[in-house]
């Protein structure tokens, strides 16, 4: 979205903030030469995973014609704080670009972030030019990106925009509400899973996940039959079922092994 304003100035980066990654430039000197791309997620929280293929993919494009990539992993979670989690979540996202922990979520309010992911493009000169709240707008923002980048040298060859990752990102597409996230432990706890326990869940969508913590393994059943095992390496977003389209099914975690604590089960959307 173009702000509505067109002097919304950059925060600049808190002093005492700690990083995993080499530490940036200030925003000043980073917007200085080229623009900056400020995305706010939680490693572990589905619409946050499910746009970081497109936060990758930006990064590798453009990062080398003057396109600085912050993320700031701002917790939801308790365990969204502790650096080594963080580390090693990122690390299994693939996310090489460096990323501050925003553990108060200091730079949170700071922005106005409205929910995970939030995404802000300041151009050159530390100035807004796009934001997005949310999953979604994939296509508009890296066109924003690029209007960016001809700033910048107005000659420069650049690429087609990608490709939708799922048929469930292509702009325009309609799709099927999923049903809402689930708390098995309640809201501000997890589910405690051991061996012999087990969790039952009735759902409407195109996939199915789970935001665990702890390490182990579960198996699952979805309508009665066995879905594939998912081995936990650490807390983060599991995915336990992928549909093609919007479905109806029954999943049932019927088997752990170590020791697992389940903070949600969110929903992907789907097409009809």
């Amino acid at each position: 979205m173009r702000p509505g304003r067109p002097d919304i100035a950059v925060p600049d980066l808190p002093a005492d903030i700690s990083w995993v990654g080499d530490p940036p430039r200030s925003m000043a000197q980073m917007t200085a030469t080229g623009p900056a791309l400020v995305h706010f997620f939680d490693f572990a929280q589905l619409n946050s995973v499910r746009a970081m293929p497109y936060l990758r993919e930006w990064h590798r494009r453009y990062a080398g014609a003057g396109l600085s990539v912050i993320g700031v992993q701002a917790p939801r979670f308790p365990f969204g704080a502790e650096p080594h989690a963080i580390a090693a979540g990122l690390r299994r996202l693939e996310v090489s670009h460096p990323v501050a922990i925003d553990a108060e979520r200091e730079m949170w309010f700071d922005y106005g972030c409205e929910g995970w992911p939030s995404l802000f493009l300041w151009g050159r000169g530390g100035v807004l030019r796009w934001y997005h709240f949310g999953e979604g707008a994939y296509a508009a923002t890296e066109e924003a990106i690029q209007e960016e980048m001809r700033e910048i040298d107005a000659l420069r060859e650049l690429p087609a925009l990608m490709a939708p990752v799922r048929t469930t990102d292509a702009p325009d597409v309609a799709v099927m509400p999923p049903t809402p996230e689930l708390f098995p432990g309640g809201e501000d706890r997890p589910l405690a899973l051991g061996e012999g326990d087990g969790l039952e869940v009735q759902y409407e969508a195109g996939g199915v996940y789970a935001t665990i913590e702890g390490k182990g393994e579960i198996a699952a059943t979805i309508d009665g039959e066995p879905a594939h095992p998912v081995r936990i390496e650490g807390a983060g977003l599991y995915e336990l079922a992928l549909h093609r389209r919007h479905e109806s099914h029954r999943l049932k975690i019927d088997w752990v092994s170590g020791e697992l604590r389940i903070w949600t089960v969110s929903f992907a959307a789907g097409v009809p």
